[in-house]
């Protein structure tokens, strides 16, 4: 299992030997924690949580604290206290796995268990646009700009008919909320790798604005 949570910081572009130009993302993979260890034994399912982004303890909750081994004392529990080795993250994900073997709580994850050419899927949450209209959201060509239409040169057209069917169907692409969804980008490759700034850089675009988090896995059908 191949797994990271990062940032985007941005694209940029480098060369290689021969000169030939490659667009990347540049983004700061990790460092990441494990967190949790699932088994199915006592979780159904076999995965390990990671958490990234170190922050202050005294912006998580108790429950978060108590998860992370960041309390004190603990009535209920005595034996749980601050000795995971976890810091105080801000974001929690969980990898599905089979190998689980190898993996303990407080372990650190890096962009080093990646190489050079290695493919990966990068996931993120897209830029969201707001209310946008059909041209813009679906790509339509829009209305005719003869025969009167001064006011419909954007507008979606006919949404259904009026007799036979009486409404409008499931689906139909209409205006609205664009973007901010959950994409992910598959197949890319992994072009350079700074272990030492935590950095990784994968050829082409992945979702999300900068600074938005990042998840990277092994690609699923590499």
């Amino acid at each position: 299992m191949k797994g990271l949570l990062g940032i985007k910081l941005g694209m940029t572009q480098v060369f290689d030997e021969s000169g030939v130009v490659t667009p990347v993302t540049i983004i700061q993979g990790g460092p990441c924690y494990v967190t949790q260890v699932k088994t199915e034994e006592l979780d159904g399912y076999s995965a390990i949580q990671v958490g990234f982004g170190e922050t202050k303890e005294k912006r998580l909750s108790g429950g978060e604290k108590g998860h992370l081994g960041l309390l004190k004392t603990n009535k209920k529990h005595p034996q749980r206290k601050a000795d995971s080795g976890v810091p105080a993250v801000r974001h929690l994900r969980e990898f599905r796995t089979q190998q689980i073997d190898g993996y303990k709580v407080g372990q650190a994850l890096t962009v080093e268990q990646f190489e050079l050419g290695d493919r990966i899927d990068v996931s993120g949450k897209s830029k969201g646009r707001g209310f946008a209209g059909v041209v813009k959201r679906h790509g339509f060509g829009g209305g005719m700009k003869t025969h009167g239409q001064s006011d419909r040169h954007r507008a979606p057209g006919s949404i259904g008919s009026t007799s036979s069917v009486g409404r409008v169907f499931k689906g139909k692409r209409m205006p609205g909320r664009m973007g901010n969804d959950n994409l992910t980008i598959q197949n890319l490759e992994v072009v350079r790798i700074d272990a030492d700034k935590n950095l990784i850089a994968v050829k082409g675009a992945v979702p999300g604005r900068k600074g938005g988090l990042v998840i990277i896995r092994n690609a699923a059908k590499g």
